[in-house]
């Protein structure tokens, strides 16, 4: 085992070094370069499209609305990575790292439209009538045959990382906070969280969207009027909070107090790691669900989705990264939940650490659901219908097991197929980018924007 262990933190150390950091971030500069900025100037047109999006729409165009959609992706997005992962980020690279979640997040807009783009573009029908999309799709009917075995390879990938980073790893962290902050046995968490998961995903995408509608607005409203209460409270360290980030974006953190320090590179690289953790722009996951939604319009979903990425990173990771250094326990030698938790309760004392141990949970909730879904479309890819109730069965059971037993392994895994995940995608964006322009290009000329 441990040798395995090495092996994967081996491999680790390779998909996520400098190449990988490249790939991401020229991928979504070369997409946003080509569509000359237009997801980050069409922000608001995307909000409003989203917001009008709400309606179900023609059921012979989808399974979901639009809106639906967009919450199902939020819903696998915004989770750990949020707060853990922006506590991680902080705790290994500096208050700069934060810098470098943000340019991941804005190149990141430009990869997450082109991904839905494709991905209703080559959407299919299965054997039951309901849509499915995604990366796998837009390889096979994008690229053709011979390209087949790199679709393939990101349905294995997938469908395996979905285990460990939006289950295993999800379950545990919500373990994890209800027995420090609540004194819950895990077994009783994995109990509990085991039966609802089952009784929602049996449901299909209809009821993990019907769901995700209603949490996630409530769930990021919440969480964002809670960090600006404590901004509010530090409003005096703002100025100061920005002046660190974009120092330390550029030249080291020195060591000070619990922090050891860090060297640029490991802002670069545990900011833009961190932020796909969070955001998944590059990933192709947003494709999967937004192929569900009711549109005639690639263009439009497209213009949708890319929102989640602004909503999840631009957003909410701000908040938490911005509560984090004004609160000055950067330096306090915690990290993960802990330093987050510790930022919350130095502003908000009795009251702070609970606040973030419930969004926690329902942030990892959430994310359980909403990786279902990208996880059973992989396996629907690759063995058909078949697949679903196995996969499910194991999805449950997966739950329970990541509730009670310890997952650094795990961790360490899931980061690495997500790397692996990415790959494809990524070389299928590029390859596939003239499609998306063109299309762009006529949506726009055809609706006079």
């Amino acid at each position: 085992m441990e040798l395995i262990h090495q092996c994967v933190a081996w491999l680790n150390g390779i998909v996520w070094g400098a190449p990988m950091l490249i790939l991401i971030l020229g991928t979504g500069l070369f997409l946003m370069v080509a569509l000359k900025g237009m997801p980050i100037f069409q922000v608001l047109m995307g909000f409003r499209l989203m917001w009008g999006g709400r309606a179900k729409g023609d059921p012979a165009t989808g399974d979901v609305s639009p809106f639906q959609a967009l919450m199902t992706c939020l819903s696998a997005t915004v989770g750990t990575g949020n707060i853990v992962g922006v506590a991680t980020a902080i705790f290994l690279g500096g208050p700069g790292a934060l810098f470098w979640m943000w340019c991941t997040a804005l190149v990141g807009m430009a990869t997450k439209y082109s991904e839905i783009v494709l991905a209703v573009q080559y959407r299919e029908k299965d054997e039951r009538g309901e849509y499915c999309g995604g990366p796998m799709y837009a390889i096979k009917n994008g690229l053709g045959k011979s390209w087949a075995w790199l679709g393939f390879a990101f349905a294995i990938f997938g469908g395996l990382a979905g285990f460990g980073i939006g289950n295993m790893v999800q379950s545990n962290s919500m373990a994890d906070v209800l027995e420090s902050t609540f004194h819950i046995e895990r077994w009783i968490t994995g109990s509990v969280v085991t039966i609802i998961v089952a009784l929602v995903i049996l449901g299909g995408i209809k009821r993990i969207a019907k769901v995700s509608s209603s949490l996630v607005p409530f769930m990021c409203v919440g969480y964002v009027i809670a960090s600006a209460i404590i901004l509010a409270i530090y409003a005096d360290r703002i100025p100061a909070a920005f002046g660190l980030i974009f120092t330390h974006a550029f030249t080291p953190s020195a060591a000070t107090g619990g922090f050891a320090g860090a060297a640029v590179m490991m802002a670069i690289q545990y900011g833009v790691a961190r932020g796909i953790f969070s955001n998944e722009a590059g990933l192709g996951t947003g494709g999967i669900a937004q192929a569900a939604g009711t549109t005639n319009s690639p263009v439009r979903s497209g213009l949708i989705g890319m929102i989640g990425t602004f909503i999840d990173t631009i957003i909410i990771c701000s908040m938490t990264g911005l509560t984090i250094i004004c609160s000055g326990v950067w330096t306090s030698g915690e990290k993960g939940a802990s330093l987050s938790a510790a930022a919350f309760e130095s502003a908000l004392p009795g009251v702070g650490g609970y606040f973030l141990a419930i969004a926690l949970l329902i942030f990892t909730f959430t994310t359980i659901l909403g990786w279902s879904y990208f996880g059973e479309r992989c396996w629907i890819y690759l063995a058909g219908r078949k697949a679903v109730l196995p996969f499910r069965v194991l999805w449950v059971l997966a739950v329970f097991g990541g509730a009670v037993f310890q997952l650094d392994f795990v961790w360490l895994l899931a980061d690495t197929l997500n790397a692996l995940m990415a790959i494809p995608n990524l070389i299928a964006l590029l390859l596939l980018s003239p499609v998306v322009l063109k299309l762009t290009k006529d949506y726009f000329d055809k609706n006079n924007l």
